[in-house]
């Protein structure tokens, strides 16, 4: 009986059907003769899934195809849509006057920010067979009215490299950023370094500001061209104790502050290493070199209750390099790496814990990451510097388990999450023109240990995973480099984590021979994954509005890149196709689903965080989706979909 209801009853409800035109909306229509849902598929007519593209803010683009090995005759094909769920021909129909198998139609007329359910059919002159039902919404007027950031990548080539430009900088020019909010305004501050050195004796520490974290204003420097005097006046009452020569004019650098609130001030802790042989006294040159070390570095304090206003007042010291080996400072030669210094002061980081203890973490390429222990009311250490180098820190990551002095290990960044109840500590890797590569761990105590994805201890020199960042291309463009030195940071209103650092372009981009030294900020969003660990977006941020993703949206084609440890290689975006029904080719292979609840994406074997991102390699850039995750391996895997 259900047979004769489903072959007969369309034939008689066929006779009241209104003629339309090529394009136009039917009228309702009476119930289909197939279940709603159901893709007919033992009857030889079948129909596919829907694909949506070019959705708008009222509009979208539909395709479909169906397949038909019956003796019966397909008179018609279209899509009909709706807002409930599924929608059958008694809804909103869209067709033309065609016939071909594979279709595509225009929706236009839609409500704005609006989810639609719609399904492709075919017709014959006995019944109506529908595909499955796929969902897309409308773009709001945020998403439809977004404007893509316009500042070069290459900033050289739009002649804004210098002083005279940096009102036009933006992030031109970012090295080892640190990002605090005070007021409506991101601050960012970074390390003495410019394209051409064009910053050279107008100041230390650049710094800028950022509603939005995409538009950055350069407001200048956060420290006078001089030094502060104590850091010359203690290099020489300690060379006085050891003996050694005062040092007349020292040759600074200026790296890589930190800033954080704390109570009612803003405390930036700055780091200033001495380049000068302890030997002769001399300026660290080859011609200068007297198997001798260049001198300790130097971690000092300023505070300031307004970010804003750029009125410092300075602390002090805080920590100097510390070392175990007496007057033993000789090195044999220049390709000598085994370090007179035990811990280095540079690369400060500052984190107060669950416990409303403070702490300073800091280190770079000696034996290894340490954290001291900080008067909260003053910044400063919490006992005295007296036994080198024990008072000057424990010992939370070292880059290998060995006595090697000299570990290229550096930048650590520690944070708490208080949703998944870890710190974690965010460590740069390699040296910093190409290969530079972020890794993190993570641990229930500031002190450690620390572990890696796979359990290993980092606190002892295991080798540490998961990698958030490394070398890449995407394709129609020269990739970056050098990406690392990161900063850590959530937006205390919106509650969401970022991740900042320079990137570098590789050598001879765009035919020019010095394009490694341009640096350029990157800021980036961090997710967590499913089991508590960060994932790095592979796009930079751009303000793209966070609208809900439709599962239909996300079949087509994708560049993915697995970022597998490889020191100073990129690694090389390949391509992979989400189908509609539900299968991965390519690069990766396997079947593919998404939860919208959760925003996961299953591609194969992988579990991706999906959200909507800018597709910066494209011209002209536009919005696209982006994934991120963590391989099993403990490598990142990054993910675009192609515009």
């Amino acid at each position: 009986m259900y047979r004769i209801f489903i072959y007969l009853l369309p034939a008689i409800l066929l006779l009241s059907r209104a003629c339309t035109t090529p394009g136009q909306i039917m009228d309702p229509l009476p119930p289909a003769t197939e279940k709603p849902g159901d893709t007919v598929t033992g009857e030889q007519l079948t129909v596919s899934a829907t694909v949506v593209s070019a959705i708008s803010r009222d509009g979208a683009r539909l395709s479909a195809s169906f397949t038909n090995s019956s003796d019966e005759t397909v008179v018609e094909r279209g899509f009909c849509y709706a807002v409930t769920d599924p929608p059958t021909i008694n809804d909103r129909v869209i067709t033309d006057d065609g016939l071909s198998t594979a279709f595509s139609m225009e929706l236009s007329g839609l409500e704005m920010d609006t989810r639609y359910a719609t399904r492709a059919y075919a017709r014959t002159n006995a019944r109506v067979v529908y595909g499955p039902t796929e969902f897309f919404r409308t773009m709001s007027n945020a998403l439809a009215n977004y404007v893509a950031p316009a500042y070069a990548d290459d900033y050289s080539q739009e002649g804004i490299s210098s002083w005279n430009n940096r009102a036009r900088w933006n992030l031109a020019n970012v090295h080892d950023p640190t990002v605090e909010k005070c007021g409506e305004y991101f601050y960012m501050y970074t390390t003495d370094a410019s394209y051409g050195n064009v910053h050279a004796g107008r100041g230390h520490f650049p710094y800028r500001r950022s509603r939005d974290l995409v538009n950055w204003e350069f407001l200048g420097m956060a420290m006078s061209n001089d030094p502060p005097a104590w850091i010359k006046d203690t290099l020489n009452n300690i060379r006085q104790r050891l003996g050694l020569s005062p040092i007349n004019n020292p040759s600074y650098g200026y790296w890589a502050p930190v800033v954080r609130k704390v109570g009612d001030k803003y405390r930036m802790y700055y780091s200033i290493p001495v380049d000068n042989y302890i030997g002769n006294g001399l300026p660290n040159t080859t011609a200068n070199f007297d198997n001798t070390w260049t001198e300790r570095a130097f971690i000092g304090l300023m505070e300031t209750t307004d970010l804003a206003t750029n009125v410092w007042e300075d602390k002090g010291m805080v920590v100097y390099s510390a070392t175990d080996r007496g007057v033993n400072w000789a090195r044999s030669s220049l390709s000598n790496w085994d370090a007179y210094f035990k811990w280095n002061a540079i690369d400060p980081s500052f984190i107060i814990d669950r416990e409303s203890r403070h702490w300073l973490v800091y280190g770079s390429w000696h034996s290894g990451i340490v954290a001291l222990e900080l008067d909260p009311a003053t910044g400063k250490p919490s006992r005295p510097l007296l036994n080198e180098p024990d008072d000057f820190g424990a010992l939370v990551a070292r880059q290998q388990n060995s006595t090697l002095r000299w570990q290229p290990q550096e930048a650590p960044e520690i944070i708490y999450n208080p949703e998944t109840g870890f710190y974690y500590l965010f460590l740069a890797y390699d040296e910093l023109s190409v290969a530079y590569n972020t890794r993190v761990c993570r641990s229930t105590s500031v002190l450690g240990p620390y572990t890696g994805y796979d359990g290993a201890n980092i606190t002892v020199g295991a080798n540490c995973f998961p990698v958030l960042t490394h070398p890449y291309r995407f394709s129609d463009h020269p990739g970056w480099v050098g990406i690392s030195h990161c900063c850590v940071f959530r937006d205390p209103d919106a509650g969401r984590w970022f991740y900042a650092s320079q990137g570098r372009l590789p050598a001879n981009a765009g035919g020019n021979p010095n394009s490694n030294a341009i640096m350029m900020g990157h800021v980036r969003e961090i997710l967590w994954t499913e089991d508590g660990w960060p994932v790095v977006m592979p796009e930079r941020y751009a303000g793209v509005p966070r609208e809900s993703i439709a599962e239909s949206e996300i079949a087509g084609t994708w560049e993915n890149i697995i970022l597998s440890y490889s020191y100073g290689r990129q690694q090389v975006a390949s391509e992979i196709s989400l189908t509609v029904d539900k299968r991965v080719t390519g690069a990766i292979t396997g079947a593919w689903s998404y939860d919208p609840l959760s925003g996961i994406l299953v591609i194969g074997d992988y579990r991706l965080r999906l959200q909507r991102g800018l597709d910066w390699e494209a011209n002209p850039r536009a919005p696209t989706l982006v994934y991120a995750g963590i391989t099993s391996r403990g490598t990142s895997i990054w993910g675009k979909k192609r515009q």
